[in-house]
């Protein structure tokens, strides 16, 4: 039996090229299996879902259809690779820690900025140390993503850069492995194993939205958005350690009357590494008065997609506004 999974659930690493730019390729398995010969890496079964996940149309109802694949297949391997598109392979990551919660083995997300097969792709050392990563003993038993020879917490991740190869790194959280002539795990950082939740969600529509501020905000566009009748959680994207503009004393005073009405509002930095502290200057301090949770150095993947799985498991008011506060599987610096 095979010792690994491969998940395929779109994006650019299946992807061939037309006149049009690339588009998703036929006969995938038979050209990864060329681009794998005479490597010796882990013996693996490759599962595509269908239909395929566009990352630039994914929607919350697509994690549950990749959790539903690996619940049918997890007691059949060693480890899972699962491969996805780079735009949003963050959320998907982050999304995933949160559902499954410990796992027993290593899940392991990589796909490509140049599609398999074209000239310089970066997908079969993506693929390689994916593979690697989860068939090794000391592969960390969570949700990882593994590119351009990092292997990064999932829900610390983001994608930096969105045309070189290194696309993707932690900010705010050290890495826990790299493979140069050797592959490092960095086992101390992992997270204890566990049981994994297999459980299906019914995500709301409209639950969950995020605000970056700016200069030229309106109460307008800030009513617009609290006012959508769906709304259970909102990102507040802020600047430095967590300031916001003060709208005339509009934001604080729209943001305590939503956080009354049960929408609970998580302050998050706008820059790309630091934390939240809102106490450290007057605007932000006045969050705290409105009851807007201080989201440490979470990043903006990992608090839209908490938000999304604490909801869909009908946490509410307080209640979600403490999970929020509170790490749950290394998403965060506890305050």
């Amino acid at each position: 039996m095979p010792r690994l999974l491969i998940l395929h659930t779109g994006g650019t690493i299946g992807m061939l090229p037309s006149p049009r730019g690339y588009v998703p390729g036929t006969d995938f398995a038979e050209r990864l299996a060329r681009q794998l010969a005479g490597q010796a890496l882990p013996d693996y079964r490759l599962v595509e879902l269908a239909p395929l996940i566009d990352s630039a149309d994914l929607a919350p109802a697509d994690w549950n259809r990749i959790v539903a694949a690996l619940a049918e297949r997890w007691h059949d391997y060693a480890g899972v690779v699962i491969l996805h598109g780079t735009d949003t392979l963050a959320h998907t990551a982050s999304a995933l820690s949160f559902m499954l919660g410990a796992l027993d083995k290593p899940v392991v997300l990589t796909g490509a900025q140049i599609p398999l097969g074209e000239p310089r792709s970066d997908a079969p050392t993506n693929l390689a140390t994916a593979l690697q990563v989860a068939a090794d003993p000391s592969g960390p038993p969570e949700v990882c993503i593994a590119f351009h020879d990092r292997l990064l917490r999932g829900n610390r991740a983001r994608k930096v850069r969105s045309q070189g190869l290194d696309a993707f790194d932690s900010p705010d959280a050290p890495w826990l492995g790299e493979a140069g002539i050797d592959l490092a795990l960095h086992v101390p950082r992992a997270l204890p194993p566990g049981t994994p939740d297999f459980t299906p969600l019914t995500f709301a529509d409209g639950a969950v939205a995020m605000l970056p501020v700016h200069p030229g905000l309106s109460p307008a566009l800030l009513d617009a958005v609290l006012a959508a009748p769906a709304l259970r959680g909102l990102v507040l994207a802020t600047y430095g350690v967590g300031n916001p503009p003060g709208l005339a004393g509009a934001l604080v005073e729209r943001l305590g009357r939503a956080r009354q009405a049960g929408v609970v509002v998580v302050n998050v930095t706008q820059c790309h590494q630091g934390r939240v502290h809102q106490g450290a200057y007057a605007s932000g301090a006045a969050l705290n008065d409105a009851g807007v949770v201080a989201g440490q150095d979470l990043t903006p993947e990992a608090a839209i997609t908490k938000l999304q799985v604490l909801i869909a498991r009908g946490l509410a008011g307080e209640a979600l506004a403490s999970a929020m506060a509170t790490p749950r599987c290394g998403e965060m610096t506890a305050a």
